[in-house]
């Protein structure tokens, strides 16, 4: 991939709710200082109800509440756009995600994707065959992440579920919650652990984290950021993002 162009780029990214959104600007910002020249606009999506639960995911994720904001993202002048939910992803499983992904792109006339593919494409990266997940959500829910990374052909040796309904009681967590999460989800035989909620905070804390579990680490807004970036094939090295930024 081509190193950061000179010239400012951008992605859009469409965003349920409000919790971990500031995230984003955070990102932008860490990003910058590494030399990326980069733009990362958000807007938000209605959200409905806020619940980890199949109905009201495949609701959040549905076709029509993600257009609804393809025009206003798009003001924004970005290059290409990523639906910033993991859960609203996944849950329409591996056949569904594709179409989600198809839909989205076709409506913003861009190259498009998902956290879920994210987190597909980042495990992929970092050549990594055998992960673990520490999920937010309740274990029914996390088992649908696992089955969507097993069709992308990743072996996941544990899911631990948190039992957390709502995006809102997650985007409370601080960095001791979000480390114990990242603990509590780590097996001695994965190679990287993943933390698949975009409602998670963590932007500022990924090196940390990895250096207290001793391997990588993926969560929701860090690698649907590399996504965005790997859309405009732009690649910038950024240690303090992780592991991911490094490869």
């Amino acid at each position: 991939m081509a190193q950061a162009a000179a010239q400012s780029q951008a992605v859009g990214f469409l965003y349920p709710g409000f919790s971990a959104e500031d995230d984003y600007p955070r990102l932008e910002g860490i990003l910058a200082d590494a030399g990326a020249d980069v733009r990362l606009p958000l807007v938000h999506t209605d959200i409905g109800e806020d619940a980890h639960r199949a109905d009201a995911l495949l609701e959040m994720g549905s076709a029509k509440r993600l257009a609804a904001k393809v025009e206003e993202v798009k003001q924004y002048g970005v290059q290409a756009v990523v639906w910033s939910c993991t859960s609203a992803s996944f849950v329409f499983g591996w056949e569904g995600a594709h179409e989600q992904v198809r839909e989205l792109s076709a409506t913003a006339g861009l190259p498009a994707s998902s956290t879920s593919f994210a987190f597909a494409h980042a495990v992929r990266a970092l050549g990594a065959e055998r992960v673990a997940i520490g999920a937010t959500y309740p274990e029914d829910v996390g088992e649908l992440f696992t089955a969507f990374l097993k069709a992308a052909g990743t072996e996941v040796v544990s899911m631990r579920g948190s039992g957390i309904i709502t995006a809102a009681e997650v985007g409370t967590w601080g960095k001791e919650e979000v480390l114990a999460l990242a603990r509590g989800g780590d097996h001695p035989e994965a190679e990287a652990v993943l933390l698949p909620d975009t409602a998670l905070h963590s932007a500022a804390w990924i090196e940390e984290i990895e250096a207290a579990l001793g391997k990588p680490v993926l969560t929701a807004n860090q690698v649907t950021v590399w996504e965005g970036l790997r859309l405009l094939d732009m690649s910038v090295r950024c240690p303090a993002l992780g592991k991911l930024f490094t490869v």
